[in-house]
């Protein structure tokens, strides 16, 4: 899609669960492409398209996982943005095997994308984009899975 217009606290506009109060922390989900090229990669399937991996928004060079309780703004070519709240690591589901291939669920694990609360209307464009965070973010992180909780020893 060229073009996708986000309604604060409802969703994305056409979307299935626009409006759905169950999915109020996952009005948008997003996933990193570098991620969704490594498991292209590992599995060897280079047709694959990312629609399969059933987010929202496919974002290249934004370091998904440090965005979780944080406030972030997409910016467009235009300048235009939207602001979001990360609220959650988007696990994958073992269906990611039947569409992408055996292995991929695996490989998606801690890496699965970013869902996420709209909190201005607007619209996003496809092209280049700019995030505007008060988080430094490190882009060498981008395909590392996101850490799992541990228990002191």
């Amino acid at each position: 899609v060229a073009r996708v217009e986000l309604r604060a606290g409802l969703g994305l506009v056409g979307d299935r669960y626009y409006g759905v109060a169950a999915h109020f922390n996952a009005q948008v989900t997003f996933v990193a492409w570098e991620v969704f090229a490594e498991v292209r990669r590992a599995l060897g399937a280079h047709e694959l398209s990312p629609m399969l991996l059933r987010r929202n928004i496919v974002v290249e060079g934004i370091p998904l996982n440090q965005l979780i309780g944080q406030e972030f703004t997409i910016m467009d070519a235009s300048g235009a943005g939207v602001r979001f709240q990360g609220a959650s690591h988007c696990a994958p589901c073992a269906w990611m095997d039947a569409a992408l291939g055996a292995g991929a669920w695996q490989l998606l694990k801690g890496r699965g994308g970013l869902r996420a609360r709209i909190l201005t209307d607007g619209v996003l464009r496809r092209g280049p984009v700019q995030v505007q965070t008060d988080v430094a973010l490190d882009a060498s992180t981008i395909t590392a899975p996101i850490a799992r909780p541990r228990l002191p020893a």
